[in-house]
């Protein structure tokens, strides 16, 4: 005899399959030390707009699979370095744009955050 507890689960794994299949990976084909610019849709009380963030991925979490998965993308400008966390599933996301490679050699480019102006730039990978 099959419990209402094992239905509700398996009812639960179902709507999460369907849900995978329909959400789209955006971020797929980005990598570590990539410049990218990426489109992301905000509302404003009853208003939408499109806002555009340069920079560079400095970390990725979660798999390609994984719907909580995020990147992390750093910008600097002026003086001032602003990083934001973005979820690679969002359906906020309208584009994203690969303007630059960079040749990395880790899996985390933390160690960004302590360098400025020149010696924060990155090899160009061609």
């Amino acid at each position: 005899m099959v419990s209402k507890e094992e239905i509700q689960n398996n009812n639960l794994v179902q709507i999460n399959e369907q849900l995978r299949a329909n959400l789209v990976n955006k971020t797929a084909g980005i990598e570590i030390g990539d410049y990218i610019r990426l489109s992301y849709r905000i509302v404003e009380g009853d208003k939408e707009r499109i806002q555009n963030f340069e920079g560079v991925v400095i970390a990725r979490s979660g798999s390609e699979k994984n719907l909580n998965a995020t990147m992390t993308l750093r910008r600097s400008n002026l003086g001032y370095s602003v990083e934001r966390v973005f979820p690679c599933f969002s359906p906020k996301i309208e584009a994203i744009e690969k303007l630059k490679k960079a040749k990395v050699r880790r899996a985390k480019l933390y160690f960004l955050r302590d360098l400025k102006g020149k010696k924060a730039r990155l090899k160009e990978r061609i």
